[in-house]
Formats: C-alpha cells, structure tokens, sequence
C-alpha cells in the first residue's frame, strides 16, 4: 500500500506540473470585419452575434471602425458603455475576444504613395490632410486600449502603417539608410501609443501582412529592436500571409511563440506557375498563383500550428478571418466554425505514461544511477 500510495502521490506531482504548464486554445471565433453587411443579421452587433453563435462560434474579435459594433470612443470614456456592449455579446452567446483597429493602426504611418487610397480609412474630416489623419488613428488607439481595458481584454490586434512598401523590392537599389530611418520613425510612432496600452495591461498584437512595413519575421525584429524589446508589441499570427510569401509559418513560431498573443486561422494556397509567381502578375485574386482561401480548401498544415501552439502553451483565441477567392463567406463561415472546433487541442492533464511512473526520490534516484 506504502508503493502504491507513493505513486500516487507522484503522479498527482506530474499531473500538477503539466497543468500549470499546459493550456487549452479558446474557440472557436470568428472575426466580424468580412462579414458586415447592409442585410440582416450582418447589420446589427446583437444579430451578427446571434448568427455566430449558432454557427458554434464562442467568440467574436470586433471591427472597432464601424459603428454598428461599438462606439469607440464611447467605449474608452465610460467603462458601464464598454461592459453593455460586451453584455450585447455575451447574451446572444459569445464572448469578445479582442478589439481590431486594422485600419486605424494603417493610418499611423502611410507613405505618400498610398495617400489617396488609403484616406478612406478615415472620417471625411481629415482626409487630404496627412498630419491630421495621423493624428486621429493615434488617438483611435488610445481609446482602444482604454476600451480593452476596460473590458478585461490582454490582447488588442491592429497593422503597423508602412512607410517602406514601395521599396520593398530594391529597384532603383534603396538609398543607404533609407530603412534605418523608416523603422526609427515607425518606432518612434508606436512608443508612445505602447507605452499607453502598457498602461492599461493590453498587448498589442501586429498581423505581419504585405503592405505593411511589418511583414514577417526579420520587419518585427527590426522594429523591435527601435523600441528596445517593448513587452507589448507583439504578433496577430496569420499564417496564411506566410504561404503567400513563401516563409516558413511552422518555425516561425518556434522563433518568436512568447510574442504571439493572437491567432487568425485562415487559409491560403500557392500554386506557382511558368507565366507567375509570388508577385501575381497583377492578376485577380482567383487568377494569382497565391490567393487566400476558406479553411480546409487551403495549404496551410493546421493540425502542426495547433500542436506547435499549443506546446508552446498559446491559451488565447483562434479566431477566423475568411477570405476566399472562391466560397461564399457564409459557407465559409459554416465550416469554419466546426473546422477550427476539431484542431483545437483540449491539452492533457497527465502524462501518457504515468501509469510506470515512479515515486519521486533522492536516493533511489542515486542508486539507478549508480552514484553509492
């Protein structure tokens, strides 16, 4: 009885480490933004929220720039206006899982290059004025950290802005410096925007995604090191980004799993050709050699991030962003749900192999290795 109560008890020390170590992923969730619409219920933040729910989504990551989700700024000066909205959701059956500013967080740094196309982004007011427009989507940050605080959110996903897109392929050669002095400057924008969301306990998480100055891993490294590691910047991992540039998506998260606080579950698939390759040919999407597609219909090996993530101890959302060249996204949206529900790992409590286990102890330890 003595042998047995001592495996017990050191199985029950195994199972204790493992669960302080070990965390289940949280999902599945489904990102709004692709999904509102001028029609019932993709209208309305309580219906939308109804409809995911009864696709099986537990989560909603929410567009912050439309106001039929939330009023931003509403949400960061009064907290009981932030908890109505995430009692909105929570009602109708799922949980918000983080607020996105994707196109606020473009605006705080664009090259002119990109001034036309991109002033959409923002209120009438401060389109045609490049200062002005800056200034707005720093103070759209802000009040989404406070908003997310305010809600008991950690994480917050968002895009860096760019500065140096239209070099990314160096033709004429990019002058000396030229990205030195881009990634200070892109720094210098976000400190203070980091530091505020430190404040509130937020992380911010980038989606390394083309046209942004933060592309991929080498791009988050240089910025990082502008802000001297800053514990709050951290990364929307979306491997779907990666297929398309050809980077490997399964070690970068063995690279860089502690900065990874977000995940977005969407497929891709690159199929290149004599006539086209990572650039497209200025094709359509459904004509580009790489193009995004709805989960399963894709190239991305989900079942190997979810493991990865998941011995990593990533116990944050998988949230899906569809967007397919070819599906309806409401079909998209069906399957999705019921997709990402059977790669989420629910993680073990114990080892596989405790039932050999033996009782924790020095000397006996000592003896099988021979050390009298």
């Amino acid at each position: 009885m003595a042998c047995l109560h001592n495996y017990q008890k050191a199985a029950n020390l195994t199972c204790q480490s493992i669960q302080k170590i070990m965390k289940t992923i949280k999902g599945p969730a489904i990102f709004l933004a692709q999904f509102m619409g001028e029609q019932e219920p993709f209208n309305d933040f309580k219906k939308i929220c109804q409809w995911a729910a009864s696709l099986g989504y537990v989560g909603v990551q929410v567009p912050t720039w439309d106001s039929r989700c939330i009023d931003l700024q509403k949400a960061a000066e009064s907290k009981d206006y932030a908890q109505e909205v995430q009692g909105i959701a929570r009602e109708a059956g799922v949980e918000i899982t983080e607020l996105s500013t994707h196109l606020q967080g473009q605006l705080v740094a664009v090259h002119p290059a990109y001034d036309a196309m991109f002033d959409s982004f923002a209120p009438p007011q401060w389109r045609s004025n490049p200062s002005g427009r800056t200034q707005w989507a720093v103070q759209q940050l802000r009040y989404a950290a406070k908003a997310s605080q305010h809600m008991g959110l950690k994480s917050h996903v968002t895009f860096s802005g760019a500065l140096l897109w239209p070099f990314v392929y160096p033709w004429p050669q990019r002058p000396a410096g030229l990205v030195e002095t881009a990634f200070k400057e892109l720094a210098q924008r976000w400190k203070p925007i980091l530091d505020y969301f430190d404040e509130c306990g937020v992380d911010v998480c980038y989606e390394l995604h083309p046209g942004e100055d933060l592309h991929d891993g080498i791009t988050f490294e240089m910025f990082l090191e502008h802000l001297n590691g800053h514990p709050r910047a951290n990364i929307n991992y979306d491997p779907s980004h990666f297929v398309l540039q050809q980077l490997d998506y399964l070690e970068f998260i063995d690279f860089y799993h502690s900065r990874i606080k977000a995940f977005h579950v969407k497929d891709a698939e690159f199929n290149p050709t004599g006539k086209q390759g990572v650039y497209g040919g200025y094709q359509s999407w459904v004509q580009r050699a790489g193009r995004f597609r709805s989960l399963g219909d894709g190239q991305v090996n989900f079942s190997a991030i979810f493991s990865k993530l998941a011995a990593y101890d990533y116990d944050s959302w998988a949230v899906l962003e569809w967007e397919c060249a070819l599906k309806h996204p409401e079909q998209g949206a069906a399957e999705g749900a019921e997709f990402i529900k059977n790669h989420i790992i629910r993680v073990t409590e114990r080892a596989f192999d405790d039932f050999a286990g033996t009782a924790a102890d020095q000397d006996f330890n000592r003896r099988v290795l021979g050390l009298y």
